[in-house]
């Protein structure tokens, strides 16, 4: 399955029944994966833009951002593995600074881990640059992470 020029790709609202299958993908792509808790605490937390994707039928990728002022802090972007390079990362980055602008926001921020280099690939194609490094940001692993940020005035 690919992303073709006519999406086929549905955003939607994270509801409670989506966190099983969320927890999931989390396990398989992170060291430190995010807790049930941690995604309902997306669904009631009014600076939480939260949304799970659809291909056709499929949930195929989760992303989202907490509002803070007129900042997007980008808090998760994820693709499941069997979904992966087929352009599903780019259309969610895009569709959430897009909502992020809609919603009042002027710069969009995010973390991302130092050997994730095909995220920061996608990362800077959007308009990122680096902006920082946090030293053993991510407990677990003690990876840096590279602080990355970029204006959304042409959005």
């Amino acid at each position: 399955m690919s992303v073709s020029e006519e999406s086929r790709l549905h955003f939607l609202p994270l509801r409670p029944d989506h966190i099983p299958h969320l927890i999931e993908m989390e396990h398989e792509a992170y060291p430190d994966p995010w807790k049930h808790g941690m995604f309902r605490q997306e669904i009631t937390n009014a600076t939480s833009f939260f949304r799970v994707v659809y291909c056709d039928d499929v949930l195929v990728a989760y992303g989202g951002f907490w509002l803070m002022v007129d900042e997007a802090h980008i808090t998760k972007v994820t693709v499941d593995r069997r979904y992966r390079g087929q352009g599903i990362g780019h259309e969610l980055m895009m569709y959430l600074l897009e909502e992020a602008v809609t919603r009042g926001a002027h710069t969009a921020r995010l973390e991302v881990r130092e050997n994730n280099y095909a995220a920061r690939r996608l990362y800077e194609r959007l308009g990122f640059h680096s902006v920082g490094l946090r030293k053993g940001y991510y407990a677990k692993t003690n990876e840096t992470a590279i602080v990355m940020a970029r204006t959304l005035r042409d959005f």
